[in-house]
């Protein structure tokens, strides 16, 4: 597991069972309640991805990449780079995750050993309010690149042929041919702008239930998490795939719509019939 801005990591795979909680397509993104030791359940509303946080819980983003070639991805937290703590642009730094490769990212990058851990907390305690970026807390970004290929070389098997005879050799090289040459890269596949993408506003807060204080991730305790330096060359400019997650309480995601409040049985007077035995 490496990051992007020539850093690598040391890190141990994770394993991941398929589940609901994993979003994503060139990588699956899930987010690990620490406490509870579990992934957290993810609501899709009116196009876009919600997770349920608890104040005070620490958690971590798991990034599995799903393909057979290095990744790069570049991850957000409230709009904040978790690597280099700038404002988030995906041109910058990330981690690099080898084919098939998981890593669980706990935290805020303080260096190539040690991390400040992610933790719920409420808006005004997050690392991006306390930095004076509020604007964009409750909100999880990754986005993601394909490495650039290598070129391949190629040999004009006609031209290698041709040369034989001369040679006086039953096959000869590509040397003696002379005509090995680079092969033409293909076209960068397009950004696909179907995840995390600007989609419909959040519905209006039900009338019948009051909001909380709004979710944000905090700067928490110091941790070890080993990476180290390597090279990484985008195959596109822009992402491929931008997987987003938001986040929040549970009664603000009742309030906007996200979960269906479950309904609360009323007693009635008459259930039955007879006088039944006590248990």
């Amino acid at each position: 597991m490496r990051l992007r801005k020539r850093i690598a990591a040391f890190a141990t795979l994770c394993v991941f069972s398929g589940t609901a909680a994993a979003v994503g397509g060139i990588a699956d993104v899930t987010l690990y309640d620490r406490a509870q030791e579990r992934a957290l359940p993810v609501y899709r509303h009116e196009g876009r991805y919600y997770v349920v946080g608890k104040p005070g819980n620490e958690y971590q983003i798991r990034v599995r990449n799903r393909t057979g070639a290095e990744i790069l991805a570049v991850v957000s937290v409230d709009g904040v780079n978790a690597v280099s703590g700038e404002t988030a642009n995906w041109e910058q730094t990330g981690y690099v995750l080898s084919p098939n490769q998981g890593y669980d990212i706990k935290g805020w990058r303080k260096s190539l050993q040690r991390v400040a851990a992610f933790f719920f907390t409420q808006h005004e305690n997050s690392y991006a309010t306390r930095t004076g970026r509020p604007d964009n807390v409750g909100v999880i970004g990754v986005a993601v690149f394909r490495k650039k290929p290598e070129p391949t070389a190629l040999i004009d098997r006609d031209s290698l042929r041709r040369a034989a005879p001369a040679s006086g050799s039953g096959a000869g090289s590509a040397e003696d041919a002379g005509a090995a040459r680079s092969a033409p890269e293909s076209n960068a596949p397009q950004p696909d702008a179907s995840r995390g993408g600007a989609g419909p506003r959040h519905a209006p807060p039900s009338p019948s239930v009051e909001k909380s204080t709004s979710l944000g991730t905090g700067h928490g305790r110091s941790e070890a998490s080993h990476v180290t330096y390597t090279h990484f060359e985008r195959a596109t400019a822009a992402p491929e795939e931008v997987i987003v997650i938001h986040y929040d309480t549970y009664r603000n995601l009742v309030a906007q719509g996200v979960i269906r409040a479950p309904r609360v049985a009323m007693p009635t007077p008459f259930p039955g019939r007879f006088v039944p035995d006590p248990r």
